[in-house]
């Protein structure tokens, strides 16, 4: 029996036929849904860890379905649709999809983007885990004390606020109140807090979070996942400013609060 499952939600038989083939193949349990509101009882039911996901459904729209997912399941999504217009691809990624693949498009990319899903490190290697235990330092780690260091499974207090990154949980609380992230964001948050003070360029993040050295649209797929984190950080915590834009250059976690 497979481990992983994943649910292919597409209307046109041919086009859905060829994914799950080319996912068995792969590995996975397929399950195949061709209207938005079978896909959601399949994917509460069955729990995958992979979605495909047409954005033209006859019943619900794609993007609808897409935000519906990130209700109730942290599951990869890749978009796979017939718009290619780049709001479109901006709106799937703001919604959470992982990924964003037009039509028509060969099987070997598919693959390889379901590949480099799965390669990704589900937490950022340099953060700690337990108190008291440490994996091999990076900036943000070499100093753990309560000024200005990044404390054990957390940051420092930013002001009056206290930002709480849990690489085991898998939650960032500000104020003590958790953030919903979803896995790009949280693993974009977390390598950036692990190289705390250190500009980033998107090229790290996309090796660090997609495992990989390029992807189409690579600067959308980075800008767009981070300014959705930064946009829910600011609706917690108005007036911070730690995740900063180095123009031209990458991103810099700055754990100062002004």
């Amino acid at each position: 029996m497979n481990e992983r499952i994943a649910v292919v939600v597409e209307d046109d038989h041919d086009v859905g036929d060829v994914i799950s083939k080319l996912l068995d193949q792969a590995g996975f349990d397929v399950v195949v849904a061709s209207t938005g509101a079978d896909a959601l009882a399949v994917i509460r039911e069955r729990k995958p860890d992979l979605v495909t996901l047409d954005l033209s459904l006859p019943d619900i729209d794609g993007v609808e379905v897409c935000r519906q997912i990130r209700l109730v399941s942290d599951c990869y999504v890749i978009v796979v649709s017939g718009r290619t217009a780049e709001v479109d691809r901006l709106i799937g990624l703001e919604v959470g999809a992982d990924d964003y693949l037009v039509k028509p498009f060969s099987m070997r990319e598919l693959q390889a983007r379901v590949a480099a899903l799965f390669r990704r490190p589900r937490t950022s290697e340099a953060l700690v885990s337990e108190p008291g235990h440490t994996t091999q330092g990076t900036a943000a780690l070499r100093s753990t004390e309560p000024t200005g260091g990044i404390a054990v499974a957390a940051l420092p207090t930013l002001g009056c606020r206290h930002l709480t990154l849990n690489r085991g949980a898998r939650e960032v609380l500000v104020g003590g109140v958790e953030i919903d992230l979803t896995r790009t964001e949280f693993d974009l948050l977390a390598h950036l807090v692990a190289n705390s003070g250190v500009v980033v360029p998107r090229e790290e993040l996309l090796r660090a979070v997609w495992a990989t050295e390029f992807v189409p649209d690579s600067t959308h797929v980075v800008d767009v996942h981070l300014a959705n984190l930064r946009r829910k950080l600011r609706n917690a915590a108005p007036d911070n400013e730690w995740i900063r834009t180095i123009r031209g250059v990458g991103f810099r976690f700055d754990p100062c609060c002004p």
